[in-house]
């Protein structure tokens, strides 16, 4: 299958252009950079996302994946707005170290960026996931690996909620009969390896695990999209984590 590629080089509103370094060399991709995200409203960030969901729905349309890399979580949601736009109805398989399943009930902190999943099954504030026009996804339909940072309030929510969750190292034997929308934030791998990201965390699977498991996961299903979410090439270590970002892409695509 052809990998079709866009690049949103920004973490919500903050630039960040190292994030093209996640495409492999000499492949072509679509950079989405529009100047005025000016703050985190939906409206801002729908800047973003609406192109987004545009590009996913061309290239699913014409049988192409699209491979979204973004700096957060956030740009999921037109992913698979674009993915249902073209007509499917896919799995959400979801790796992640944290939940991103607070709503502004739950969250300590207030934080968009722990909220990204709770919007894609409808919980929460729906003005972000109504810029890509996602309708929300069935919690039965989403799969949450790894997850091992949850805050307090979202630990309950996630166990009351009918999210399926499992371990990185299971990736190989979930196989479904549906296409699968593949949702990979790098800090899923434990942050000795992955060390330039916002909010490291510890205690994690290795690279190597998580790649070998994204293998296996390729060779069962079939992957009709992939969002990336993508490492802080400010801070130390980013040419590290770079690479690692590099591996579990080609892990998830092949090739």
């Amino acid at each position: 299958m052809e990998n079709a590629w866009i690049v949103t080089p920004y973490f919500f509103d903050q630039p960040d252009p190292a994030l093209t370094e996640a495409v492999p060399a000499a492949q072509p991709y679509l950079l989405n950079a529009p100047q005025a995200v000016a703050d985190r409203s939906p409206a801002a960030l729908g800047l973003l996302h609406r192109p987004i969901a545009a590009f996913a729905r061309d290239a699913a349309a014409r049988g192409a994946r699209p491979v979204s890399v973004a700096g957060d979580c956030g740009a999921s949601l037109p992913v698979m707005a674009g993915l249902q736009q073209a007509g499917l109805a896919p799995v959400l398989v979801w790796l992640d170290a944290h939940g991103d399943f607070n709503t502004p009930q739950t969250s300590p902190s207030g934080f968009l960026g722990g909220m990204p999943l709770a919007m894609m099954v409808g919980r929460g504030d729906p003005a972000l996931a109504r810029e890509s026009s996602l309708r929300p996804v069935p919690e039965a339909d989403v799969w949450l690996i790894d997850a091992r940072d949850l805050d307090p309030l979202e630990a309950e929510a996630v166990a009351g909620s009918g999210l399926n969750r499992s371990a990185v190292w299971d990736l190989p034997r979930l196989a479904f009969d549906r296409p699968v929308h593949l949702h990979i934030d790098n800090d899923v791998v434990d942050a000795r390896d992955v060390p330039a990201n916002n909010y490291p965390v510890p205690d994690g699977p290795s690279l190597d695990q998580t790649c070998r498991a994204l293998a296996g996961f390729k060779a069962a299903n079939r992957i009709a999209a992939v969002s990336f979410s993508g490492w802080n090439g400010r801070l130390k270590g980013a040419g590290r984590t770079a690479r690692a970002c590099a591996r579990l892409l080609q892990a998830a695509l092949g090739g």
